[in-house]
């Protein structure tokens, strides 16, 4: 018996060595398995995370954004809408109607616009693609949110159900009264609400009316019609030299520059040179001894030509310029042109003179001229300009209102709490007191005369706000070819003001 437990265990003895040596070589073999398998683990781990953030993804883009998808104007989905939905109405926010849709007992539908031209490039067309309102709010126009029982007897009796209601900023006196005061002159109009961005109105001229607009599309589509500018909407499209508006900028960059700049003085004799070009102010007017605040006042071309060549960092000048969007993007969602500014410290100086007055290669539009003033009279933030305040039901309930939202702040505030009072003494006593002195309320702006050719043939600008310690509203007016019409941009915003402030 013990001679057999003893070989047992010689045999346990002799086993044990070759079955842990078997067993550390399976662990090996494992470890080494998991090394090699843990990328295809990883990989397998981050293929599943993808592809449940993708699916997850698609889930909240399409409930949350299914709205935005279908409103895209590239979107043809919404004109299948039209056999459901009668086009809604645009109205302003003093609740003029300014485009509807009208049906006959055939029920044949035609898109009426009441005040033909006067809104034309504001609230467009909706044929040939649509254009201004038109189309940024063709979606909304065509849905409809009328109460259930209506929805369902309109459905049991074939009818189409109303489209909902576009309220807009736009004021029908300030546009009424724009129109008016340009005349037969071309030119462009805008109105701002200050502390809010509401565009309360916008008037080009020439303009068309879109009750007419095949025969307008013809035309302008014709080769007699081919030069038009009918469907241009000067206001956001139209370039132009500032002129002397530019040098509130050149101003303000002198501000920054130059904490001692209530010390600035200038002897205007009414024609020097800078860097080899001749400058001269206008008619030769000798405005004698002049501060900052006078240069601005008088719009002294000499002084501020001197501040260019003498006094100011380019480089400086061209990030401000940019800081106010000139070279980039307005924060505007409707058609516009990119306003340029070229100088900066490696130019040639012989184009410091002319470019720091306001022409030169700079271009800027009514609408961005605008913004640099509301900007200023906002202490320096820069609010969204908004054209649609409200979306109402046909029933007149509202659905979602628009909340005005700032763009960013701009300018320094202390710039701005310099420069305003200078801007005032325009209004008061300077270049714009002809239409602007006296006025029942008050006034901060600039003046300015823009040479667009070498026959000294001009276009007349004005911008500014009215209620200097509580901004109200800002105007920005081109006239185009004043040497020819004399209709100034200050007479132009000044009838606008008084139409604000009327009963």
């Amino acid at each position: 018996m013990k001679e057999k437990k003893k070989k047992s265990r010689q045999v346990e003895q002799a086993i044990n060595p070759q079955l842990k040596a078997l067993m550390d070589k399976e662990r090996e073999k494992n470890k080494k398995n998991k090394i090699k398998n843990r990328p295809i683990v990883f990989m397998t781990y981050v293929m599943v995370l993808v592809f449940i953030s993708m699916f997850g993804y698609i889930i909240w883009y399409v409930f949350k954004n299914a709205d935005s998808i279908v409103a895209n104007t590239a979107n043809k989905r919404q004109d299948s809408f039209v056999k459901f939905v009668c086009r809604g109405d645009i109205i302003t926010s003093d609740d003029v109607v300014v485009a509807t849709t009208k049906t006959d007992e055939d029920g044949n539908e035609t898109r009426v616009y009441p005040y033909g031209s006067l809104f034309a490039h504001t609230v467009g067309y909706n044929s040939y693609g649509r254009a201004g309102l038109e189309l940024s709010e063709n979606f909304d126009l065509m849905r409809s949110h009328v109460n259930v029982v209506s929805k369902v007897y309109n459905d049991l009796n074939g009818d189409k159900n109303p489209g909902d209601t576009i309220v807009t900023t736009l004021d029908y006196k300030l546009q009424n009264a724009a129109a008016e005061a340009l005349g037969g002159a071309n030119g462009a109009v805008v109105v701002l609400e200050a502390s809010t961005g509401k565009i309360r109105a916008m008037y080009s001229s020439p303009t068309f009316d879109p009750n007419d607009i095949d025969n307008v599309w013809d035309t302008v589509h014709s080769e007699e019609g081919s030069t038009s500018t009918v469907l241009l909407n000067r206001a956001t499209q139209g370039l132009y030299a500032p002129g002397s508006t530019f040098k509130v900028v050149t101003a303000m960059e002198y501000i920054k520059e130059h904490p001692d700049y209530e010390n600035y003085y200038h002897i205007c004799n009414g024609t020097d040179i800078f860097n080899s070009v001749s400058i001269r102010c206008s008619n030769s007017t000798a405005h004698g001894e002049l501060d900052l605040k006078g240069s601005l006042a008088h719009s002294c071309n000499t002084s501020f030509a001197n501040i260019g060549c003498n006094e100011l960092d380019m480089d400086k000048l061209n990030k401000f310029a940019e800081e106010l969007l000139y070279n980039g993007n307005l924060p505007y969602d409707g058609d516009y042109s990119k306003s340029q500014f070229k100088l900066d410290g490696d130019s040639d100086k012989s184009a410091i003179p002319q470019t720091v007055i306001g022409q030169g290669d700079t271009l800027v539009t009514p609408l961005h001229n605008a913004l640099i003033m509301q900007a200023i009279a906002n202490g320096g933030t820069m609010m969204r300009p908004m054209m649609v305040e409200e979306l109402q039901n046909a029933d007149g309930i509202s659905l979602k209102k628009e909340k005005p939202k700032a763009y960013g702040s701009v300018i320094d505030p202390e710039v701005t709490k310099a420069i305003i009072p200078m801007l005032q003494e325009v209004a008061t006593s300077g270049t714009a007191s002809q239409y602007m002195a006296g006025k029942p309320y008050t006034v901060a702006g600039k003046t300015g005369t823009a040479e667009y050719d070498n026959n000294g043939n001009c276009n007349s600008w004005f911008v500014g706000f009215t209620n200097v310690d509580d901004p109200d509203i800002v105007v920005s007016v081109v006239v185009e070819d004043y040497t020819t019409n004399q209709t100034s941009g200050t007479y132009v915003a000044s009838r606008v003001m008084d139409a604000y402030y009327s009963e």
